[in-house]
């Protein structure tokens, strides 16, 4: 049998602009493209003094009242919001949550070495997710889960190079006991 994929679907827009004919409002209050206030206009003669002008009728604000419009160049409107949401994207930071998973029979040399790629981690400003994960008879002593994991949290603490802060304390679902940690640069 055959499988029919459907292509992704284009994401619309959050704000759709209100341009010219679109308008519906029968009085606006108008600021012409040098940034003049024009004060409130009948939508018609709004629309004449944009074609006058040889641009376009914006609604900026539809919720004041009168709603708010501007004569300008619509292109250039919206090629400067796409612009600015650009930018905004860009200054985002990405936070990933990088995992560790130790265990109850955990060796000191692993242990250590969990430590230092942790820090790693953290020093590159990612979460820290630490987990261990009880099999078999091991779920009969959950504190030896707790106190390798707490062990591991205070390991992490004690270095001066890191502020960290506890962003979701030890918790413990069925034999799963996680819990994550930050590095808070301030």
């Amino acid at each position: 049998m055959r499988r029919k994929f459907k292509k992704a679907k284009p994401k619309e827009d959050k704000k759709p602009v209100i341009a010219n004919e679109k308008i519906r409002v029968p009085e606006l209050f108008i600021v012409n493209e040098d940034g003049e206030v024009l004060g409130n206009k009948k939508r018609e003669e709004a629309l004449e003094l944009s074609r006058e002008a040889d641009l376009d009728l914006v609604l900026i604000n539809p919720k004041a009242n009168p709603p708010i419009a501007k004569i300008m160049d619509l292109g250039q409107h919206k090629y400067e919001q796409e612009k600015k949401a650009h930018k905004q994207k860009t200054l985002q930071k990405k936070v990933e949550t990088k995992g560790i998973r130790l265990s109850v029979r955990i060796s000191s040399h692993d242990f250590d070495f969990r430590v230092k790629q942790a820090e790693k981690f953290l020093s590159k400003g990612n979460k820290l997710k630490i987990e261990i994960v009880l099999k078999g008879r091991e779920k009969q002593h959950p504190e030896k889960a707790k106190e390798i994991i707490l062990s591991f949290a205070r390991k992490l603490e004690e270095n001066e190079k890191f502020n960290i802060i506890r962003e979701q304390d030890l918790t413990k679902q069925g034999g799963r006991f996680t819990m994550i940690l930050v590095n808070k640069t301030s």
